[in-house]
């Protein structure tokens, strides 16, 4: 009785010493102006922060101090504090940013400026501009290679995912995807780019070195017309093996095999959904479901939804602290 009472103390004692970690997801909210914190081990929302107007674009600083949001109509990009969870400095985006992307330092932002077809340069020490780059038509997607040498910019209406070289800060190829692309990501050993159609509702599959499509993923789900299935946004597991894609109005997350580029597996969602993020230890992928106001959460390994959180109107976009 005594040895289980101080094995039952031992245990006891290591996991007060050895506290589960708890992360914190940003979600912002498109047409109620607000970010919505979630706490991931509550799975519950903990804070709601008012912000400029037409947030879409998040993300945290790769220090983790600040969450950076874009808001669109304000034409600039909010940073908070995330110990305060007050709005504590602004950076000049250009006009209407709505995604973004930073080197892995943590020093350069780029962004994409939707109403001027433009990419901002940013330095994030001194919060300045540096300059800015021409791209397509509507600029959106942002990515960085995991070589840091190239940046990704997509156009939703000249249909391009541009590779700049971020040496130069200059356009030095232009890819034909399909219709609207939304969103990209680069595998994480960098041998291919994913870029989302929204309308054209496929996943193109590009070679980051000859630059052209090699491949295309398409989807298909009963009961449903093919134009209520549009891709907008994509996670990719560190590993490379599974890519899972946010279907829009189809009200599902597709998981695809990133070997094969087939899809395996159809999660059910909330209404529209729209961006997606997972967790460090990639346990979980958060998903923005902009018509039903809530985010899904998405077991990784299960490949199943396990719970749904209600958050502000219209979520968009989704953050989680490093």
């Amino acid at each position: 009785m005594r040895r289980y009472w101080f094995l039952s103390l031992s245990v006891l004692c290591f996991a007060a010493a050895n506290p589960a970690r708890a992360y914190m997801a940003y979600i912002s909210n498109e047409k109620g102006n607000t970010v919505s914190v979630i706490d991931t081990d509550k799975w519950a929302v903990t804070a709601t922060i008012k912000v400029g107007q037409r947030p879409r674009g998040i993300e945290f600083t790769r220090d983790g101090k600040f969450v950076m949001v874009a808001v669109g109509d304000d034409d600039t990009i909010q940073m908070i504090d995330t110990k305060t969870q007050q709005i504590v400095d602004t950076l000049p985006s250009g006009p209407d940013p709505e995604l973004f992307a930073e080197d892995a330092a943590g020093k350069i932002l780029y962004v994409a400026n939707e109403n001027d077809n433009t990419v901002t340069v940013i330095d994030m020490e001194k919060r300045t501009r540096l300059g800015s780059i021409q791209v397509g038509v509507e600029p959106e997607g942002m990515t960085v290679s995991p070589d840091g040498k190239t940046l990704i910019c997509t156009s939703e209406t000249t249909n391009m995912a541009h590779f700049i070289d971020t040496a130069k800060r200059e356009v030095v190829a232009s890819v034909l995807v399909d219709s609207r692309p939304r969103f990209a990501e680069f595998k994480h050993d960098g041998s291919e780019l994913w870029v989302s159609s929204e309308i054209g509702g496929t996943v193109s599959i590009i070679d980051p070195v000859k630059h052209m499509v090699t491949s295309k993923v398409n989807f298909s789900i009963p009961g449903l017309r093919s134009e209520a299935i549009q891709a907008v946004g994509l996670g990719i597991t560190k590993d490379d093996k599974t890519v899972f894609v946010a279907l829009g109005p189809a009200n599902r997350v597709a998981v695809v095999d990133g070997r094969t580029h087939q899809v395996t597996k159809y999660l059910l969602v909330g209404q529209r959904v729209w961006h997606m993020a997972f967790t460090p230890d990639e346990k979980y992928l958060l998903a923005t479901n902009g018509i039903s106001n809530d985010v899904s959460v998405i077991d990784v390994a299960a490949q199943k939804v396990i719970k749904t959180i209600q958050v502000g109107e219209l979520p968009w976009g989704v953050t989680i602290s490093p």
